[in-house]
């Protein structure tokens, strides 16, 4: 009897300008949690992709239960029990949850659909899972962390034994990725055996059977989790030692930046304000961050804060100046660059270039722009002076259409983009989300420096590590208003934990 549920041989897979996958090999054992660790753009989603039948691969072989498959297609690894949750979600937004679950695979009578048994088998596997969702809500409507849920429910609920989560934790809160390693156990116990790509160490580690390493397109090595420590998967998968911990010097914060007095946003869904009478500054100089478990408010309070939604009341002082009614565009020009927490809806135009993508708020200043026409030269020159600086990789350089490139490395152009702009504040909401751990200490050094040149800085982090190691001072938002101001040095993970869920609140306004 074979032992591999699964085995990918010598896949090869090749796009524009780069060889995404050079000969790679992969064997899945019945039963076990297997890792694919790797950088950004690695490629591990494209592995992933090609046993999902999403890509075919110039070379290599796909073996189920030791026999040689052909998955020319998502239908075809569906029948073969194979389930895939993809790191960009794959829902109609236009539909409800509910919808997008069964989308597909409808229970039909008489040519009409029928929902009731869909809905009770749903709500029993959301129950089982812990995977709470409004099944009657819109797609649109609701948070990344929803959405991430909405995908594993539309996986569990096709009976799949064989599943692929690409980066299914990177918008869940740290109770939410507990809940889903706990998840992966339960569905480990019952037999299916479960793909895991992630690049939280921790995470491999604590679900992880076995860990197979890419790195630029090649098959490093496969390990077992248990017996190999976190520094040494990060060597293997950068190629370099890194260090897990930030390096920086007290704060000298300055003058005040940005002053939100009693601000309010009303919640889509309730008459509940999603935003309650929060008020905040941030100084020159320091770093700011606003935790809180993902659907607190933080969404709504960026989205008020940046233009992107009308706050109910309240105002929001830059420099100064009241910009609490002012444009996006008026606010990117007058001292805010945004890191936004949806890199596809609110970070890039997906259907361009990487260099377009890269001016998109710059492309009528002067170094890019001279009587009516743009400087494409510059444009280029500026697109790979910041591809070499943030390692941006893609096939095609500056000519890469943004779609084709994987999300880390879409993450890291936006964080280009916004960090280079000339700005007195940065609003950064998750800025190294789906990164690998050598792209975050860079990131996170760059962000430091940000603060040392003077910038204030607003991060919104979901990574309590990130939160404690990054802070100069740190707000705590639960149920729309701010509930604490803690400092990360007189304060621990633990007590944090409890202001976000809630068991806790102080006075803080007084302090």
């Amino acid at each position: 009897m074979n032992d591999y549920v699964i085995e990918m041989r010598n896949i090869t897979k090749v796009f524009p300008g780069i060889i995404a996958n050079d000969h790679i090999n992969l064997a899945l054992k019945k039963g076990e949690i297997h890792a694919l660790l790797g950088e950004n753009g690695a490629g591990k989603s494209t592995l992933m992709s090609v046993l999902f039948g999403l890509y075919q691969p110039e070379e290599g072989q796909i073996f189920r239960d030791g026999e040689e498959v052909k998955i020319s297609d998502p239908n075809v690894a569906t029948k073969l029990g194979i389930g895939m949750v993809h790191q960009h979600f794959k829902l109609v937004e236009c539909f409800t949850v509910l919808d997008n679950i069964i989308l597909g695979v409808e229970d039909t009578k008489l040519g009409m659909v029928n929902k009731t048994e869909s809905r009770k088998k749903v709500e029993e596997l959301s129950k089982k899972y812990g995977l709470n969702v409004d099944l009657d809500a819109l797609v649109s409507d609701i948070t990344v962390g929803m959405q991430q849920r909405t995908e594993i429910l539309k996986m569990l609920f096709r009976d799949n034994e064989i599943l692929i989560f690409d980066e299914p934790t990177a918008v869940l809160t740290p109770q939410e990725i507990d809940e889903l390693m706990n998840v992966m156990r339960n569905l480990k116990a019952e037999g299916k055996s479960i793909l895991f790509i992630s690049h939280k160490l921790n995470e491999i580690k604590s679900v992880a059977d076995r860990c197979t390493i890419l790195r630029k397109g090649k098959y490093i090595g496969t390990v077992e989790t248990k017996t190999t420590s976190k520094e040494e998967l990060s060597s293997m998968m950068v190629g370099r030692d890194v260090k897990f911990t930030v390096d920086k010097d007290p704060s000298k914060p300055t003058d005040v930046v940005l002053e939100i007095k009693d601000l309010s946003v009303k919640g889509k869904h309730h008459n509940k304000n999603a935003v309650n009478n929060v008020s905040i500054y941030v100084k020159k100089g320091e770093i700011v961050c606003i935790a809180g478990i993902d659907g607190n408010g933080q969404t709504e309070f960026i989205h008020a804060l940046t233009g992107l939604e009308k706050q109910s009341s309240g105002h929001i002082h830059l420099n100064g100046e009241d910009v609490s009614n002012e444009s996006i565009h008026y606010k990117n020009t007058h001292g805010i660059s945004h890191i936004p927490e949806d890199r596809h809806k609110h970070g890039l135009v997906l259907d361009f270039t990487l260099e377009q993508n890269m001016v998109l708020q710059r492309f009528m200043e002067d170094e890019f722009h001279k009587h009516g026409f743009i400087k494409f030269d510059a444009v280029r020159e500026y697109c790979n002076k910041l591809i070499d600086d943030y390692d941006i990789r893609s096939g095609q350089g500056p000519l890469t259409m943004a779609r084709s490139m994987s999300g880390g490395n879409q993450q890291k152009a936006i964080v280009a983009r916004e960090m280079d702009r000339k700005h007195d504040l940065l609003i950064a909401v998750q800025p190294t989300r789906g990164l690998d751990v050598g792209a975050i200490e860079g990131i996170h050094s760059k962000i430091v420096k940000k603060r040392d040149e003077g910038d204030a800085v607003l991060l919104v982090s979901l990574e309590l590590d990130e939160v404690m190691n990054l802070s100069d001072r740190i707000y705590v938002m639960y149920e729309g208003e701010i509930v604490a101001e803690l400092d990360p040095k007189k304060t621990n993970v633990q007590e944090l934990g409890l202001y976000m869920s809630g068991a806790k609140r102080s006075d803080w306004r007084s302090m």
